[in-house]
């Protein structure tokens, strides 16, 4: 039997993980000197809670107004920028693994999620949304056949 969940896969998602494995896991050089990617991308959770979607962004070091949430044909798009920190008065970073830049992941609801069921709090770094009633799990709808004589003959 499959999930009802099976429809949160975050393709985008999967996508932006496996490049920051790869980039973001493997060190460049230039000249001598590290170079560092700046692709980050935002761990999310998507869990069932009373009845409820809830989709956790951690967003450490952002504010509320960075942050931008919009739903279009089922999906739900959070989507801002973590702008970097200009702290090289000591002579620069010896390491700097905290990534920066524009983000965006998307997760596909549910059909007939009513858009005015959709609730968002911004919390110690923590971006949560509340998507009302989206886990209700509706039953496939059998289909009478009709038609003539069985043609078995």
């Amino acid at each position: 039997m499959l999930s009802p969940f099976r429809r949160f896969m975050d393709v985008q998602g999967e996508v932006n993980r496996m490049f920051d494995e790869v980039l973001g896991g493997l060190p460049g050089r230039f000249g001598g000197r590290r170079v560092e990617t700046t692709v980050w991308s935002p761990a999310i959770d998507v869990l069932s809670r009373d009845g409820d979607v809830v989709i956790r962004a951690e967003l450490p070091g952002m504010k509320r107004e960075d942050v931008d949430i919009r739903l279009q044909n089922g999906m739900l798009t959070i989507s801002g920028e973590r702008e970097t920190e200009h702290d090289e008065r000591h002579g620069g970073y010896y390491m700097r693994e905290r990534r920066w830049g524009s983000f965006r992941r998307s997760v596909m609801l549910p059909e007939g999620v009513d858009e005015a069921g959709i609730q968002a709090r911004f919390q110690d770094g923590v971006l949560e949304v509340t998507v009302a009633g989206a886990t209700a799990v509706q039953e496939p709808k059998r289909i009478q056949i009709e038609g003539g004589e069985d043609s078995t003959g």
